[in-house]
């Protein structure tokens, strides 16, 4: 199943676990002068601008707002600015790898201490001491791990099925470490 959200692809097949609908609030800051008949769209804006996109290690990623379900009272700030502020209940589409999941990646870079490869807005690194030991890099045209008959090769583009053996939740983003030497692991 592909999911459309606004300029949003996702493909939920390949790892849906990760992906969860969770309902969260926030404070939205807006200037007076926003006021007027268009004051609960400007409220919207601020709220998709201010939280699509940022990254919590509690709810992990925040990939769309999908609906709100009430804006509260605004209240005046009182520290002589012409900010109201305005209590927001949506709900939104979160990202959230955990230790121990298999996923389906794609290969972004590889070099010869081993590749890295995005899954969503994730980026995985998986050394070369946690590939396939019958699998050596090759320093050629294209930067490749590949088997000794060549039939089986890593280079960029090339879709991965791993395993997520570490996170790290950073303010901004979410930095896994995979491993590809178990069973049913490998290119795809």
């Amino acid at each position: 199943m592909v999911v459309l959200l606004r300029h949003y692809s996702i493909d939920i097949r390949q790892s849906s676990i990760m992906y969860f609908h969770i309902a969260l609030e926030k404070t939205v800051e807006i200037e007076s002068r926003h006021f007027g008949h268009r004051l609960r769209d400007n409220i919207i804006s601020k709220l998709i601008k201010d939280v699509e996109g940022t990254c919590s290690e509690r709810h992990g990623f925040v990939v769309a707002v999908t609906g709100i379900e009430d804006i509260g009272k605004g209240l005046i700030r009182d520290n002589g600015t012409a900010f109201v502020i305005f209590p927001v209940k949506f709900k939104c589409l979160v990202f959230r790898p955990f230790k121990g999941e298999t996923v389906q990646a794609v290969v972004t870079m590889v070099n010869k201490m081993g590749f890295f490869a995005e899954v969503g807005p994730v980026q995985i690194f998986v050394s070369n001491h946690l590939i396939p030991d019958d699998m050596e890099f090759q320093s050629a045209d294209t930067p490749t791990y590949s088997t000794s008959d060549g039939l089986v090769k890593i280079k960029k583009d090339t879709e991965v099925r791993l395993k997520i053996i570490g996170t790290r939740v950073d303010t901004k983003e979410i930095f896994c470490i995979g491993a590809m030497k178990e069973d049913y692991m490998g290119v795809i």
